[in-house]
């Protein structure tokens, strides 16, 4: 079973789609997307994922399914620095680091910045979510990992065209990992894909590995940058190299 978390291209929120640039990239996305053999596409409800997926969708002939649950995490915390509210991942460092709490996994959201929020709700909602569409496929939730069905589909493939947020949830459900960590310490940018995939070293006993996160291939091949919207600083870009491997000396 594999999981394709694509997050949406450069977003343009007044008018819930995506800019320009942001067409380039779900434009450039399209033939990657292309050469999956995907089982099945959802998409978030929200106007900048259900674009980003157009290209994607067109260039398939295929049609993806809207999930709710998939639209970006809907919690907000106190930012003690500038004393104002902000999305559940734009604490800073020195806040949310000095509380303990925010590394367990299990109880982030009591944390002084969630408490009284609707951080564990939201969280249950999307996990829970997620657990019964995994569960449709032959995949049952047992305390950190899944039972496995022996008639699940395991060589499945679903592709989630959705958000920074609700990715960093998914992928704290399934790796066993605190969302704050996750949410303040990766690098997701706009369009980037993100996979993991269960390997079943007991049979019948699932994991998920994640293969890759935040991966940027088609926007390299196309020479369009990342975008500077990802991060809070600027991010890494490579030259597109023209290799010619008969030139590179030994050694």
């Amino acid at each position: 079973m594999r999981l394709i978390f694509i997050r949406h291209a450069e977003p343009d929120y007044e008018h819930n789609t995506i800019t320009e640039k942001g067409w380039r990239e779900a434009k450039l996305l399209a033939p990657r997307v292309q050469g999956w053999n995907v089982t099945k596409f959802y998409c978030s409800p929200l106007g900048r994922a259900q674009d980003t997926a157009k290209p994607s969708l067109a260039a398939c002939g295929r049609e993806a399914e809207t999930l709710e649950w998939l639209r970006e995490f809907n919690v907000r915390a106190y930012n003690v620095v500038n004393r104002r509210s902000a999305t559940a991942w734009d604490m800073y460092p020195e806040v949310w680091t000095e509380e303990p709490k925010h590394y367990d996994k299990d109880h982030w959201f009591e944390s002084s910045l969630y408490r009284g929020t609707n951080a564990r709700s939201e969280y249950d909602y999307v996990t829970g979510s997620l657990d019964r569409l995994l569960a449709d496929c032959g995949y049952h939730r047992y305390h950190n990992y899944y039972h496995v069905d022996e008639d699940a589909r395991r060589d499945d493939t679903l592709v989630c065209f959705c958000h920074l947020g609700v990715s960093c949830v998914m992928l704290s459900h399934l790796l066993g990992v605190s969302p704050i960590v996750l949410l303040h310490g990766l690098f997701i940018p706009p369009s980037s894909v993100t996979i993991v995939q269960t390997e079943e070293r007991i049979p019948g006993c699932a994991a998920f590995r994640a293969q890759s996160i935040g991966d940027t291939t088609h926007l390299y091949i196309g020479q369009e940058p990342v975008s500077i919207m990802a991060s809070f600083v600027e991010p890494f870009q490579e030259r597109n190299y023209d290799y010619h491997f008969d030139e590179i000396p030994e050694w």
